[in-house]
C-alpha cells in the first residue's frame, strides 16, 4: 500500500515526496493512457502533484489515491478545453500522425493509446480507470462524481467504437465486458 499523507508523524513534504515517487510510475501511465503522448503524460501528472500539494496535509489516507486519480481525470478535463480551443484557433491544424507510421507498434499500449485518443473524453477517462487501472465501477463512478449507470454506458459506447477501430482489429488487445 503506497504511504499517504495522514499514516505517519512525519513532515507532509517527506510523505509528499514518498508518495510521488511510490506512485509516479502508475500516475504517468495513467495520464499517457488519457493523453496519448507521453511527454503530456508527464507535464500532466506533474500539473496535478502541483495542484494536490497545497491541500496534501488535508488528504486523509483512506482517500488520497481516488483523490489523486480524480484530480487526474479533472486536470486532463482542463487540459483537453484548452488545447481543443487551441487548435479551433489556428488556421491549420498540426499533424498528429507518429513520425514513423509504418513500424509496428512496440506494446499494447502503443497500439492503444492511438485508439483512446479517438474517443470522447469522458469515454476515454472510463475506458482508463475500468480497464486499464482495473477500478470498480462504482469507483470509476466516484472518481468521475457520476452514477454507476453513466459508467456503465459510457464504457459500453467506448468499447464498441475500440472494437470497431482498425488498429485495434490486427492486435490482441483485450477489452472487458462493461458490466
Amino acid at each position: 500500500m503506497p504511504h499517504t499523507p495522514s499514516d505517519s508523524t512525519e513532515e507532509p513534504d517527506l510523505t509528499f515526496t514518498r508518495f510521488v515517487a511510490a506512485r509516479w510510475r502508475a500516475l504517468t501511465h495513467t495520464a499517457y493512457l488519457l493523453t496519448g503522448d507521453f511527454h503530456e503524460a508527464e507535464d500532466l501528472v506533474q500539473t496535478t502533484l502541483a495542484k494536490i500539494y497545497p491541500r496534501w496535509r488535508r488528504l486523509r489516507m483512506d482517500t488520497v489515491e481516488q483523490y489523486v486519480r480524480r484530480a487526474l481525470i479533472n486536470t486532463n478535463r482542463s487540459r483537453y478545453r484548452r488545447r481543443r480551443v487551441a487548435l479551433f484557433l489556428q488556421p491549420v491544424l498540426p499533424d498528429t500522425r507518429p513520425a514513423d507510421e509504418d513500424g509496428p507498434g512496440t506494446g499494447e499500449h502503443d497500439v492503444l493509446a492511438p485508439a483512446l485518443r479517438q474517443l470522447p473524453e469522458r469515454q476515454r477517462a472510463v475506458v482508463v480507470l475500468r480497464y486499464c487501472e482495473d477500478l470498480s465501477v462504482e469507483e470509476v463512478a466516484e472518481i468521475l462524481g457520476c452514477s454507476v449507470g453513466t459508467v456503465k454506458s459510457q464504457a459500453s459506447r467506448a468499447l464498441a467504437k475500440l472494437r470497431t477501430h482498425p488498429d485495434l482489429a490486427h492486435h490482441s488487445v483485450r477489452l472487458g465486458d462493461p458490466r
